[in-house]
């Protein structure tokens, strides 16, 4: 691949990023005679149910003639269902399902089990073992990971969904810690804010690990119909399980229908997707760097309004979203995690991974290539007037990101690799 890209340094990026995930971050041992594999996100010795599904997507398409790779998957696969069934919960594990939390959880008012590192309950946390599992199985067409382990662990995960409409009260989880962020904690006696139940599936906290405003965060279920259309379709067609089937594709079609209800709010430039609702009728407009966001929603393939998107678009990469930033050293979307003036090199990405204009992919390179710092990786965020003040040198989900971008745009518009810049 680095053959084909014209400008040495993006070639280097991409040498760099690309394989960082494999590098860095995977253990491969076995449990039970099965391949299991443990990704940390980085320098945080935990694996996080969104990030390790996020790091090894870009080798899915590798997998179909690489057996090596496709036992990795497997073993990643075969991992979450494991951590599913410890706690549907918990947003990370730790490497060994054995061991304490981490350092900053382990005095959570929350129900804490062994082999969990945080329990920050995200939605997206079952989501994406879903997408992971649809992209390996259409890759590869290998059904040996799903088991009765993975079936009574995708069971599960629908029952919580179902649980956190919040239909029947607010449910079993609730999380408070002692913090001076109050980002890092949930209001209401650990519950967070009340919600109508208007058949939307609540939140406690955002792919970014902060607290959400209010529970229901509308890129995380539109990412929730997709996974479980996708759960219904190998429901049926692997498992044979057709009451799962039925009940992943009612939750989709309930929450699909709740979500043109209650998360779209009118604005000068026409309707758009809001970020979070509570059914009540308030809505939240801004958009967070971490994915699901409503930027990413057609890297999801979560985005059933192409025109809804479009004005949605334009709004989160602007100034009228409050977590826009535009300096010297680049534009766009940060988040109240690492706060003002800190740009997110993944919004950059999916930015690029989301645009149809050829100006907007190479404008996106070439402000990755200046955020890199001269590092040669990515990194969590940077300022928005000097790159060379940023968060986290070791972030592999953000590497790995990027590296599935210059991988896109060498299969779908190589000329911008092959003309220097």
């Amino acid at each position: 691949m680095s053959r084909r890209i014209a400008d040495p340094e993006l070639a280097w990026l991409f040498e760099n990023c690309y394989p960082n995930t494999l590098d860095t971050t995977v253990e491969l041992s076995s449990f039970n005679g099965k391949p299991d594999t443990a990704v940390i996100t980085g320098d945080i010795p935990a694996m996080w149910m969104r990030d390790s599904s996020a790091q090894v997507w870009p080798y899915l398409v590798l997998a179909a003639k690489d057996v090596a790779l496709r036992h990795m998957l497997e073993g990643i696969i075969r991992r979450q269902a494991r951590c599913i069934l410890i706690d549907p919960y918990a947003n990370a594990f730790m490497a060994d399902l054995n061991a304490l939390p981490l350092e900053w959880s382990k005095s959570d008012a929350t129900e804490m089990k062994r082999g969990v590192g945080e329990r920050k309950w995200e939605l997206d946390s079952l989501c994406y073992p879903i997408r992971l599992a649809y992209g390996y199985w259409r890759s590869t067409g290998d059904t040996a990971p799903f088991d009765q382990n993975w079936r009574a662990a995708m069971k599960l995960a629908v029952e919580t969904m179902r649980v956190q409409q919040r239909k029947d009260g607010p449910g079993p989880y609730h999380f408070q810690r002692t913090s001076k962020t109050p980002t890092e904690t949930l209001a209401g006696d650990g519950y967070g804010a009340p919600v109508m139940p208007v058949g939307l599936i609540a939140s406690g906290f955002r792919p970014s690990d902060d607290a959400c405003t209010f529970p229901f965060l509308v890129p995380a279920n539109l990412f929730a119909v997709t996974a479980l259309g996708h759960l219904s379709q190998m429901a049926h067609e692997i498992l044979h399980d057709d009451s799962l089937a039925t009940e992943a594709s009612t939750l989709a079609a309930e929450v699909a229908k709740a979500l043109q209800q209650h998360a779209v709010v009118e604005t000068a430039g026409g309707p758009i997707w809001a970020y979070e609702v509570d059914g009540y009728g308030s809505k939240l407009l801004m958009d967070d760097a971490n994915v699901p966001s409503l930027l990413a929603l057609p890297y999801l393939n979560s985005s059933p309004d192409a025109a809804l998107y479009a004005r949605t678009r334009n709004f989160v990469w602007s100034e009228g979203n409050p977590w826009f930033f535009k300096g010297s050293a680049g534009e766009g979307i940060g988040g109240p995690h690492e706060g003002k003036d800190m740009i997110w090199p993944m919004a950059i990405t999916v930015y690029a991974l989301t645009s149809q204009s050829e100006v907007e992919i190479a404008r996106a390179l070439t402000m990755l290539k200046y955020a890199s710092a001269g590092s040669g990786f990515m990194h969590e965020s940077f300022n928005r007037n000097d790159a060379a003040k940023f968060t986290r040198s070791w972030f592999a989900w953000a590497n790995s990101l990027f590296g599935e971008l210059v991988a896109t745009v060498a299969e779908k518009h190589p000329a911008l690799l092959s003309a220097s810049r």
